[in-house]
This record gives structure tokens, C-alpha cells and sequence, in this order.
């Protein structure tokens, strides 16, 4: 038995060697195997081949090179190279870039399995994200000197993906245009070898930007040409540098050859005399520096997204402070004018007003300021130009600042002077009451409050639109109150036309005018619609910052977290694009 048991282990032993030199044999490395093997153990363990090719890379994108044909043009045209204006913009040290090695490099072999750079072309589009006096947003920059900005010169995942990425991360986006911004260019084709479809994948993400209240700030730093003029404009808010900015469709030489305008230099063809002056451009900068500051002011009153209330800031300037200088501003006589903007300036916190657009529709004043460090929307009409009647261009500036305020949950304080919408052949031209109804439209389609100082007057279609459309209306209205459905110039004429002709007749016209002027001036006593509860409160002039203020503490209380709560749920959806 125990004979049996010696031969049964010594063939299970036997069997179990004869299946290990089997299994050895397959799992044997072959000669070429050895070969690979040994190649990939020459590789640094600690792979700082890689890291030495992410090094260079990166070094070659951050530092100029003073002999480059666009360089050198980027300097003599006096602008800063896209460097240097990220270290202007942001906080000290908070560049973090996405996509640092982004470009065209051409390699060169240097052994099995290695290679090193032999030549990089950055992509012409810096981006990543940084603070802004210690917000963190995400910024674009392009750069002039690789490409002028073009397509060929950059790469579009990118930019797409930087769209994608403020949508998801909630960042204010900023966007110096200086180029082309990735638009496309004749030798793309060349490059290519066909010719595409143009296509804007990265569109439908701003337009989402702009409805969620994630502020987009653009700076025009050099000449913003195509995509890269559309990619400014769309911004929420958008400033040109004086010294180095112009925009246009397409550039002097390609105008040349479709329009047959010669000589054009990039002022003329779209300079801030033609840009700034005509809202295509917000803001007007004297140079990079102005620019950059204007975007740091105006990201101060702006929320991260429509789902936050705007920052509120410490306030030093009393809420209760009187000005009695205020009784005085407004002239007895209606024909004669004032400066709106010392209302403004009186009223909102000391240093906090912000105008945007002051170069354009000029009949209206629109801008940003605080009340008791809560950040405002503040609209006036502006007497010193044609009388305070509403035109097309200041219909336009009055709706694109409503939707503004409408998607950052700004409340809107109005200093209401308004004769009515403008008269004449130059008004009917410029489809006065197409801008007008737009305004009207837009006026009861946002929901942001809105609180009226009435200051002197308020008459027709214009005066009703601007401060009927809230309900209840919160206002309040200055002895100097006027108002009705036209200005007693020509409303009496219109309304007493027969009288007036039959007191003509007998040569007692002028009379019989100043007659009814008198009668109709003494029932429009500001005081007696107050009587009839027309007007819901009138306030002496030297109160209306303490009323302004303490409205702005009402709005930014239970009514601002109710509206917050309303947007996260999807029953307010403003639009601004």
C-alpha cells in the first residue's frame, strides 16, 4: 500500500512539472519582445522626457520673441503683447492657462521612441482663469502678432470648449478682441486643401451665457474684425481703447474690393468716432489701461450668474443724507434745462455711478451705481438733448440696459422727465416708434423692481411705458411734477383749436391763450393730483436718497431671495439675447 502511494505522488509530481514547462514556454519573451522591452526601460522613469517637452513648449508660448514680424508690429502699433495684458487685467499671480501647449509644432527624431520640438507656433488664443480684485473668471485674450488672429493660427476646440466651460463652472467671462478671434481666413483653404461651410458651434453657448446672467465683458484692444467683432458685441457690456481700437465686417482692402471705398484706414472704417457713437460699442476708454478698469467697475455690481444676487458693497456715504441743493435743480420755467446727471450723482452712493453708453442715444442716461452699497440700474432722460423726447437710439440703449438689469437681478431706480417720444421728420425716419414699441415690449416683459423718482415730466405714450409697468408702480413725484397726455406747448393749441381761431378774429389770440395756460398750469398743481391719489406719494427733493435707499434695502431683502428661488425653479426666464 504504501508503495502504491510513492508511485501515485511521484506521477502527480511529474505531470505538474511537464504543465510548469509548458506554461513557461508560453509565457517565454521573445527575441523581439526583449528588444521592445529594453527600449522602454531606456525611458525615464520618472518621465521627465515629457515634462521637459511640456516645459519648453510652455516656455516658447510665454516669451516673446523681439524679432517676429507681428511682435514688432503688435509694439510699433503701440499695443501690449497678450502677456503683458493678462498681468495688466488680473490679480498678481492668478493666470492658472487652459491649453498652454495648444499650437503647431513640427518634431524632430531623435532616437527610438523619442522626439523633441523643433518648432512651435502657439495657438493665437490665450485663455484660462484668473481674478479680477479677487473674483475668479474666466478670460481670452487674443494674440494680433501670431496670424492676426486667424483661424489658421488658432484652434477652435478651444474656444468652444472655454464657452462650454463658463456655462458649467458659473464664471464671468472676459474677452479681449484683438484679431480675428479664431474667423476664419482665405488661406485656411490653401492650407486645408477644400473650402468649408462656416459654421458657429460656439454661439449657442454664448447666447446661453447671456440668458443665465453670466456677465460677458468685452474689450475692443486692437482692430475686432468678423467673428471677432461679433464675439465683443454679443458681450453684456463691451469698451473700445481710444489710442488702438477700431471694428468692422471685414477690413479696409476687402471694403475696397466690394464697395469700391478707397483709402479707408481702420479709424475711419470703424474707429470709437463710428463704433462708440452709434451703440454698437458700450464704452469709450482713452487707452488698454481704461479699458481694463472699466471691466474690473462694471463686474463689481454684477452677480456670477442670474441665480445670485448682486454683490453688495460697504457703504461709507450715509443712507439718510440730505441735499437740499436739490429743491434748486429743476428750473419754474419748463422751457429752460438741467444737467440730469446731478440728480443722479446726488441721489445714488458717492463715487458709484457707472454710465454706460453716455456716447450714444444721448436723449437717454443709463448706467450702474448703489444705493447703500446694493448695486442699481439707474435710467433718467436727458433734458439737454432735444428737450428729453425719447428717440430711436435712446429707446435702443434704454432696452438693451433693462434686459441687462432683467438677467443680473439688478432693481432699476428712474429719474422720470419725459415730454413724450420725438417729433419731426428726422424721428419718422429713424423708426422712432419701431424702437419705442421694442422699449415698450421689453418694459412689461422684465420683472427686475423698478422705482420712479418723477422729477418733472411725464406725458404720452413714452411717459405711460415708463412708469406703468410694474404693478402696484412704487414712486414717488417732486413739487416740479408735470404730467398729462400731451405738454401744455401744443396740447392747448390741439385742444382749443376752434377757440382759439374765433378768438383770432377778433384779435384776442394771445389773450385767450395765456387765459387758458393759466387755468391749465394752475389744475396741474402737482398737488392736486395728489388729492386724487394720482400720484402715490410726493416727497420733498432733499429726501430722495434715504427713500431711494430704503426702497433698495426692500428689494434686496425677502423680495430678492423670492425672485432667486423663482429663477433656480425656471419660473422667471429673462432674456437678453
Amino acid at each position: 500500500m504504501a508503495g502504491d502511494d510513492t508511485s501515485a505522488k511521484e506521477d502527480s509530481s511529474q505531470k505538474a512539472n511537464e504543465r510548469l514547462t509548458k506554461l513557461s514556454s508560453q509565457i517565454k519573451p521573445k527575441p523581439n519582445q526583449r528588444s521592445k522591452s529594453k527600449n522602454t526601460s531606456s525611458l525615464p522613469a520618472d518621465y521627465s522626457d515629457v515634462l521637459s517637452q511640456i516645459n519648453t513648449l510652455q516656455k516658447i508660448a510665454s516669451t516673446p520673441n523681439t524679432n517676429n514680424r507681428g511682435y514688432i508690429r503688435q509694439k510699433q502699433a503701440g499695443k501690449l503683447w497678450v502677456r503683458e495684458r493678462i498681468n495688466h487685467l488680473l490679480d498678481t499671480d492668478t493666470f492658472e492657462e487652459i491649453g498652454s501647449i495648444s499650437g503647431t509644432v513640427k518634431w524632430r527624431k531623435t532616437g527610438p521612441m523619442r522626439e523633441t520640438p523643433e518648432s512651435f507656433v502657439p495657438s493665437n488664443n490665450v485663455q484660462g482663469t484668473g481674478k479680477l480684485r479677487g473674483r475668479k473668471v474666466l478670460l481670452t485674450v487674443d494674440d494680433f502678432s501670431i496670424r492676426g488672429g486667424h483661424a489658421d493660427g488658432s484652434t477652435a476646440e478651444k474656444t468652444i470648449y472655454m464657452e462650454k466651460l463658463a456655462v458649467a463652472l458659473r464664471f464671468p467671462v472676459v474677452k479681449l478682441v484683438d484679431g480675428s478671434s479664431g474667423g476664419g481666413s482665405v488661406t485656411t483653404i490653401r492650407k486645408e486643401g477644400w473650402s468649408y461651410l462656416p459654421h458657429l458651434p460656439m454661439y449657442q453657448h454664448v447666447v446661453k451665457q447671456l440668458n443665465m446672467g453670466i456677465p460677458n465683458l468685452g474689450a475692443v484692444v486692437g482692430p475686432a474684425i468678423g467673428l471677432g467683432a461679433a464675439r465683443v458685441v454679443s458681450c453684456h457690456f463691451s469698451v473700445m481703447a481710444a489710442d488702438i481700437g477700431a471694428l468692422f465686417n471685414a477690413g479696409p482692402k476687402v471694403v475696397e474690393g466690394a464697395t469700391f471705398e478707397e483709402g479707408l484706414d481702420f479709424q475711419d472704417l470703424g474707429g470709437p468716432i463710428v463704433h462708440c457713437t452709434n451703440g454698437t460699442i458700450d464704452n469709450l476708454a482713452a487707452n488698454e489701461p481704461e479699458c481694463y478698469e472699466q471691466l474690473r467697475t462694471i463686474l463689481s455690481y454684477l452677480p456670477n450668474t442670474g441665480t445670485e444676487a448682486p454683490p453688495v458693497a460697504p457703504c461709507e456715504d450715509p443712507e439718510d443724507r440730505e441735499d437740499l441743493g436739490l429743491r434748486q435743480v429743476i428750473p419754474r420755467r419748463a422751457a429752460r434745462m438741467y444737467n440730469p446727471r446731478t440728480i443722479i450723482t446726488s441721489v445714488v452712493d458717492r463715487g458709484s455711478w457707472f454710465e454706460i453708453g453716455s456716447l450714444w442715444g444721448r436723449t437717454a442716461i443709463g448706467g450702474l451705481a448703489r444705493l447703500g452699497g446694493r448695486p442699481v440700474g439707474v435710467v433718467s432722460l436727458n433734458c439737454e438733448v432735444n428737450g428729453g423726447a425719447l428717440d430711436a437710439a435712446g429707446s435702443q440703449k434704454l432696452t438693451r440696459l433693462l434686459k441687462l438689469c432683467d438677467v443680473m437681478n439688478l432693481p432699476i431706480l428712474q429719474f422720470i422727465d419725459v415730454p413724450g417720444y420725438a417729433i419731426g421728420t428726422i424721428a419718422e425716419r429713424s423708426a422712432t416708434m419701431r424702437w419705442g414699441v421694442e422699449l415698450a415690449k421689453t418694459y412689461y416683459t422684465t420683472t427686475t423692481p423698478i422705482f420712479n423718482v418723477i422729477t418733472r415730466r411725464v406725458f404720452g405714450v413714452a411717459g405711460g411705458v415708463m412708469i406703468g409697468s410694474r404693478d402696484p408702480v412704487m414712486q414717488v413725484a417732486w413739487p416740479s411734477g408735470q404730467w398729462g397726455s400731451l405738454p401744455l406747448d401744443g396740447g392747448i393749441e390741439v385742444g382749443h383749436r376752434n377757440e382759439l381761431r374765433e378768438a383770432e378774429k377778433a384779435g384776442k389770440k394771445e389773450e385767450r391763450y395765456r387765459e387758458l395756460e393759466e387755468e391749465y398750469l394752475r389744475l396741474m398743481n402737482p398737488v392736486r393730483t395728489a388729492n386724487a391719489f394720482g400720484i402715490e406719494e410726493m416727497i420733498d427733493p432733499k429726501d430722495t436718497r434715504g427713500v431711494c435707499c430704503r426702497w433698495a434695502g426692500d428689494m434686496y431683502g425677502g423680495l430678492m431671495r423670492e425672485r432667486l428661488r423663482d429663477r433656480a425653479m425656471g419660473k422667471i426666464r429673462p432674456v437678453f439675447a
